[in-house]
């Protein structure tokens, strides 16, 4: 019930803002929102929602340790992110794991959310960190989760399955 109020609201709200679409970082897939403006950052890949109230970045990397195993490789990264209250979980198909953090605005005007995903399967890595006003939690939480556990590793190019 509280789902398709959900949805109801976010349809009348113009949900279709938030429809998403495939879109390649360098060699994993994921799906963001359509309508959101996409641009580099100092090598990350920004997603900025058209009201402002929310953006993610999306990064990619390459492991530097030939043949590591996913999970070791995800502890590692875990590690390095300072590793406790992380949920573990697999997003396409390898290991990864998500939190969520509320720090106040740089600018004073109230708390911000970040949802953080993070991921690896033994090549690449990749997290995908999602910031949003508090206030505007109920409108992009689903969002979040949708683009964070939607990631994919795709072949290098030119080099089949």
């Amino acid at each position: 019930m509280i789902l398709g109020t959900f949805v109801a609201v976010m349809m009348a709200a113009g949900g279709s803002a938030d429809a998403l679409s495939s879109v390649t970082v360098k060699n994993i897939a994921l799906k963001a929102p359509a309508a959101w403006t996409r641009s580099n950052v100092d090598g990350s890949e920004k997603f900025l929602a058209p009201s402002g109230d929310a953006y993610f970045m999306v990064d990619v990397g390459t492991v530097q340790t030939a043949g590591m195993k996913a999970e070791l490789c995800r502890t590692k990264i875990l590690a390095n992110m300072g590793g406790d209250s992380w949920t573990m979980l697999k997003v396409g198909g390898q290991p990864a794991a998500t939190k969520t953090d509320t720090d106040a605005a740089p600018d004073g005007s109230g708390n911000v959310d970040t949802v953080t995903y993070v991921g690896c399967n033994g090549k690449t890595t990749w997290s995908v960190v999602f910031y949003m006003e508090q206030g505007k939690k109920d409108r992009f939480a689903a969002v979040a989760e949708k683009v964070g556990t939607s990631v994919s590793f795709t072949p290098p190019k030119g080099k089949k399955g």
